[in-house]
Formats: structure tokens, C-alpha cells, sequence
């Protein structure tokens, strides 16, 4: 199979939009046809609707050439979202890089979890949230902007991936309670230690023996660092186990996204330390456990 776009030049965007769809199906991408009028879109500057209607119209050389490009980097399963270098969660628009996870509708979940939770629901002032590992920001800036009320401290190991969570926290207008500090694990919390209402992350969780099997697009282009902790996949959730209930108020919340059939080993860990309780677990839309959350003491 050939997975090199060609496109005769000149041509116009109709025929570019069609072989651009053909060419994405062909090396296995369902949604050919809405990613290649993205990308089309991306060249052009018109969007989808008026992609339609000036169909006949021919592209310039340079909009030629990048669309070629563009289509190739899809082709090697570049994922879309880092090409576009943006992607949506929780009806928000957030800068994605290589230096970062792409958001998943699944943490949707985590955040409707955060925000439910009836110290934070209740709450209108005093709410400290700790995001471990941030990533994007994407969770820090969901909670930032429902929660007008609320501080969140945002870590990463990560400067590369800070870079990218002050942007989108800057673009979103919450740097005024978003603090973004680098670390690792629970050290950068060490001055708010005790004093935190809800300690939230969506961790590295996938087993470092289930990375070969893994979409190419999540495999070969998403940070290894966070995907996977190891082997078996639990080394953060014993850390959040052990260690959170030192740095969570008492009558605050630890949430955290777990991978598929994790769910249950993650509650046991919590309630084996004796410090956490109203261990509950909460579903994605597919009805897999995918939030596990507790209670301190």
C-alpha cells in the first residue's frame, strides 16, 4: 500500500478535499473525510462551510505543498491534535505539543468528578486543588474556570509540558489562580501540605508491557514519561495512597483517572492504608470504572 500523498498540481480544493479523504481511508483512518477538511481548512483559512462552496477554486502553490504535507504526517499517525496543535476538553480549546498528553474525553469524567464532590459543589471561597502532573493544564484550567471560587496548584515534572500549561492557562485568564510549579510527584506541594481540599491526577497508568500493543498515533508520538510508570502500572496510585492523606486536609478528596480493570486493585490500595475512606468508583460513558475517589479521615 502507498502511504506517500501525491497531488497534481494545480488543482483545486474539491479534488484536493476528495483524494486528501481517499488517501487517510486507504492507510486506515476512519474519519478521513472530517480530518482531511480540517487539515484542508488549516491551509486554506476557510472553514468547513465555505470549503464547500468554493470548491472549484484552485489552490496556490504553497497551500499545494503544505496540504501534502500535512496529509503525509497524518499518514505516519502523527496524531491529528498535534498537527493542528490544538484539541477541545470540557468545551474549552487547549494548546496540545509532543511535550504533552492530548486530553481525552474519559478525563472528562475526572473533572465532573472533581466538581461534584459536595466540599467543592458547597464551597464559595477556602478551595485549594492540587493537580499532579498536569500535562496540557487541561484539568487545572476545567476546574479554574468552573470553579470561580477555587485556587489550583498545577505540577509537572516536566518544563516542556509547563510551557505548554501557562499558555492555555494564560489564554483561558486564570493566572491569577492557576500557580504552575515543577516537580515531581508530591514534592512541589510541600508548602501546602495538609492544607489541600481536593488532591486530583490523571497519572501514568498503562503497564509497560501493554505499550507495544498501544495505537500508533498514542505509542510512537505521545511522552512515554506519561503513559507509563512501569510494570504493572499502579506505582502512582501507591504513592497517592501512601502519601496523600499527609498533604489533603482532613474531610478533603483524593480523584484519580485509573486505566481499564484498574479500578478495583487502585480502591483497595486506598482503603488497605486506613487513612482514606468513601472509597467510590465512577464509569465513563463506555461503562468502564474509570475515576477512583476517597474521602481523608
Amino acid at each position: 500500500m502507498t502511504t506517500t500523498f501525491t497531488l497534481a498540481e494545480p488543482t483545486t480544493i474539491g479534488d484536493a478535499l476528495q483524494k486528501g479523504s481517499a488517501h487517510l481511508r486507504e492507510v486506515g483512518i476512519g474519519s478521513g473525510n472530517i480530518e482531511a477538511a480540517l487539515l484542508l481548512s488549516m491551509v486554506t483559512g476557510l472553514d468547513r462551510l465555505r470549503l464547500l462552496t468554493y470548491m472549484s477554486r484552485e489552490l496556490s502553490p504553497g497551500e499545494h505543498d503544505e496540504f501534502v504535507t500535512l496529509i503525509d504526517r497524518r499518514t505516519s499517525r502523527e496524531p491529528l491534535q498535534y498537527i493542528t496543535g490544538t484539541t477541545q476538553f470540557m468545551g474549552l480549546d487547549f494548546e496540545v505539543s509532543p511535550a504533552v498528553l492530548i486530553p481525552r474525553p474519559d478525563t472528562e469524567i475526572l473533572v465532573e468528578a472533581v466538581l461534584d464532590t459536595e466540599e467543592v459543589a458547597g464551597a464559595r471561597e477556602g478551595v485549594l486543588i492540587a493537580d499532579v502532573g498536569t500535562g496540557s493544564g487541561a484539568i487545572a484550567v476545567s476546574l479554574a474556570s468552573y470553579l470561580q471560587y477555587a485556587r489550583v496548584i498545577a505540577t509537572d515534572i516536566s518544563p516542556s509540558a509547563l510551557a505548554v500549561a501557562r499558555r492555555n492557562v494564560e489564554t483561558h485568564g486564570v493566572a491569577d489562580r492557576v500557580e504552575l510549579l515543577q516537580g515531581d510527584g508530591l514534592n512541589p506541594l510541600a508548602a501546602y501540605k495538609g492544607g489541600i481540599t481536593h488532591l486530583v491526577s490523571n497519572p501514568p497508568y498503562i503497564p509497560s508491557t501493554d505499550i507495544p500493543g498501544l495505537d500508533p498515533e498514542v505509542r510512537d508520538y505521545e511522552p512515554r514519561s506519561a503513559l507509563t510508570p512501569g510494570e504493572d502500572g499502579l506505582a502512582w496510585y501507591r504513592m497517592f495512597a501512601s502519601q496523600g492523606p499527609d498533604w489533603v486536609q482532613s474531610g478533603g478528596w483524593l480523584s484519580v483517572e485509573v486505566g481499564m480493570g484498574q479500578a478495583e486493585s487502585v480502591a483497595e490500595l486506598l482503603r488497605a492504608d486506613g487513612r482514606w475512606e468513601s472509597v467510590a468508583l465512577r464509569r465513563d460513558l463506555s461503562g468502564i470504572d474509570r475515576v477512583v475517589q476517597a474521602k481523608r479521615a
